[in-house]
This record gives C-alpha cells, structure tokens and sequence, in this order.
C-alpha cells in the first residue's frame, strides 16, 4: 500500500470547470467549491505519504465513498440504507468524486493521475459520511520503460 487516507464530510464530485474570454484570450475558472475540497484532500494526502516523494509506478485506486442518509427518511428506509439495501443514486456521481480526488493528487501521491490504470469504486450509506482512500502500486512497468524483460 502506497496510501491511505479519510476525508471526512459529505462526499463532493468535480466541479466542472468555466471558461471565460478576457482580453481577447480563454481562460479557465475552477470552481471556488471544488478548489476547497482539492486543498482539503491534497494536504490529507501529504500526510498519508509522510514526506516521502510522489511515485512514479502503475497504481490502483480503491474509493469507498460514504454518502450521508437523509435525515427525512423514516428509520425504516435509514435501517436499509445501513444494512445496503437502498442504494444512494444521488448525487454526486461517484466518477466526479474520483476525479476530484485524483487531481488533489496529482504531485503528492502520483506524479500524474495517468499512471492509475486501475479503480475500485464503491459509493454506500453511512453514519459518518466521508471517502476512505487507498492507493497500491501494480505490479506492472509503465508504459515509459525502456527495459525489456
């Protein structure tokens, strides 16, 4: 295991990122919301890696991501949610959560979130929302080898 690491609170996708014209050039805004939530993880992330550098291997990412049970739900619905019998189809879409949590990434686990090559995705209902996150290396050369064998 490369890392390890729980950020807590509601689960939040990527924001989608705007783009304006100023002075006649394109740019491109972030979301104050989503670049909050990046720094949360970002600064989790660098203590999970204990000051070790990025690595530069193939890795898998496996995201548990804990969604909160509406409170307006009867105790019988939040009795299912817990025992995995309602799914939570709500937002934010487990793939939005991904991005977000491989770009916060980016230069602290991974050099570049290209090199995760594989996923495991589970999106639950819990008592304490938040996303656990494991990172493993993959036992596989990177595309950029140069070595046979």
């Amino acid at each position: 295991m490369i890392a390890q690491f729980m950020v807590p609170g509601q689960p939040q996708g990527k924001g989608r990122a705007r783009s304006f014209v100023r002075n006649g050039k394109v740019g491109h805004h972030t979301p104050a919301k989503t670049r909050s939530y990046e720094g949360v993880i970002t600064t989790l992330a660098m203590e999970a890696m204990q000051g070790r550098a990025p690595q530069g291997c193939p890795m898998m990412i496996e995201l548990v991501i804990g969604m909160q049970i509406p409170s307006s739900w009867p105790e019988w619905k939040k009795t299912a949610a817990l025992c995995n019998d309602v799914a939570p189809t709500t937002k934010p879409d487990a793939d939005n959560v991904l991005k977000a949590i491989k770009d916060a990434c980016n230069g602290v686990v991974w050099r570049d979130d290209c090199q995760v090559v594989q996923v495991s995705l589970t999106k639950i209902y819990v008592f304490s929302p938040g996303v656990m996150v494991t990172v493993y290396g993959v036992d596989k050369k990177p595309a950029q080898d140069k070595k046979r064998g």
